[in-house]
């Protein structure tokens, strides 16, 4: 494509074409265009030097296109449709679009989000293709780049917390879902049970015992340790951690059949005990709570199909955990 000559081309000219090649008479071209016949007939020599074609011969019954002009009205109905098509806003019709949105998620939301907003979207719009991929250390760079639309991953709420709230990276709007906390899962029939039902106040389950364990880690954005670690590791303490995974669902497989500690999302839990029947324990140190958020690229702020899935996935979170 020649976009130099392109830009030579005076589009209202290829409007005046149409309606010369609808009417071949000057005068009714004129009076639909509500031009003067003058200033039509100007606009007319200026078309035949742009396109190197007389494209109109005169006759007792007037304008009859030439072969060039026969082929470009066949041409110009779909060239004006796409022009008038940029012309208009974008809009967003869920019922008849066809569109595709990728999201990048982290693997607990698949159970603590996906289920509440994947329904009514696809009941609204049952032509989207919707793409979801697991969240990983270069989520938010696709974010950027355009490679995914959306990502619903948790983010925490501590001032100097790696994966703070307020540490996007430039150009990522975000909505906050739900807020939620770290707890512990073991085995039913685990030692530390012996320990806790020894104590007659109960008290046993606390940070030493927590520290005297051994543990099973799941890896966040390929980081090993937590900012729960980081915050150990301030007071010159540290988790013994056995083994590392990159989910929750084989975490979990790991601590029903190991003597490990699992600490996670509280709202994990539940799927965790419904495969595995683990039991649940506070996390014995006070610690910042985390914030599952809906992120995106600001580029998309008003596109009305990206808009449309956020308000439709923010109403319905809200919606089932209000």
């Amino acid at each position: 494509m020649n976009l130099d000559n392109l830009a030579k081309i005076d589009l209202n000219l290829l409007v005046i074409l149409q309606i010369l090649l609808e009417e071949e008479s000057v005068t009714r071209a004129a009076n639909r265009l509500h031009l003067s016949q003058s200033a039509l007939s100007k606009s007319l020599n200026r078309l035949r030097d742009t396109l190197g074609d007389p494209l109109f011969l005169r006759t007792a019954h007037g304008l009859k296109p030439t072969a060039h002009a026969l082929q470009l009205k066949a041409q110009l109905p779909t060239l004006l449709q796409g022009l008038y098509q940029i012309s208009l806003p974008p809009s967003f019709t869920p019922a008849t679009s066809h569109r595709q949105f990728s999201f990048a998620m982290l693997e607990s939301a698949y159970e603590t989000s996906l289920p509440y907003y994947i329904g009514p979207i696809l009941s609204q719009a049952p032509q989207l293709n919707l793409e979801i991929y697991g969240w990983n250390e270069k989520s938010l760079l696709d974010l950027q780049q355009g490679q995914i639309d959306f990502g619903i991953t948790a983010r925490e709420l501590h001032p100097t917390a790696d994966f703070r709230l307020n540490n996007l990276p430039d150009g990522i709007a975000h909505q906050r879902l739900f807020t939620d906390n770290q707890v512990c899962l073991v085995r039913r029939d685990h030692p530390v049970f012996a320990i806790i039902n020894a104590d007659e106040n109960a008290g046993s389950w606390d940070l030493e015992t927590y520290l005297a364990m051994s543990h099973v880690q799941v890896r966040c954005e390929g980081n090993d340790w937590w900012l729960l670690d980081y915050q150990l590791a301030e007071s010159g303490l540290h988790r013994h951690i056995c083994a590392t995974l990159p989910d929750f669902y084989g975490a979990a497989s790991v601590c029903a059949n190991s003597d490990l500690v699992l600490t996670l999302p509280s709202s994990f839990v539940p799927q965790a005990q419904k495969l595995y029947g683990l039991v649940q324990l506070p996390l014995p140190i006070d610690f910042s709570s985390l914030v599952y958020v809906l992120l995106w690229h600001e580029r998309n702020n008003d596109e009305p199909g990206h808009k449309w899935v956020r308000e439709t996935i923010c109403e319905n979170i809200e919606k089932a955990r209000g």
